[in-house]
């Protein structure tokens, strides 16, 4: 799995790729209008930390902006 971006920044990642950034991430589904999960996970992660498991094989972990830094 390469760690390498090429041109611009992931938005989305799966369980075992390291975290780009300091911050929190939400659990999401990989389908357009799969976006109203039910309590989806969150999850805060230091840069450098790996993605943990989903709790389905079809989601995936995004980064979401806070209001305060941690």
């Amino acid at each position: 799995m390469p760690e390498v971006m090429a041109v611009g920044e992931r938005s989305e990642f799966t369980p075992g790729y390291k975290a780009p950034n300091n911050g929190v991430y939400i659990e999401v589904g990989v389908h357009p209008d799969s976006e109203d999960l039910h309590h989806p996970k969150r999850v805060y992660l230091h840069k450098g930390e790996r993605f943990p498991e989903t709790t389905n094989d079809d989601r995936k972990w995004r980064r979401i902006k806070t209001s305060h830094k941690h």
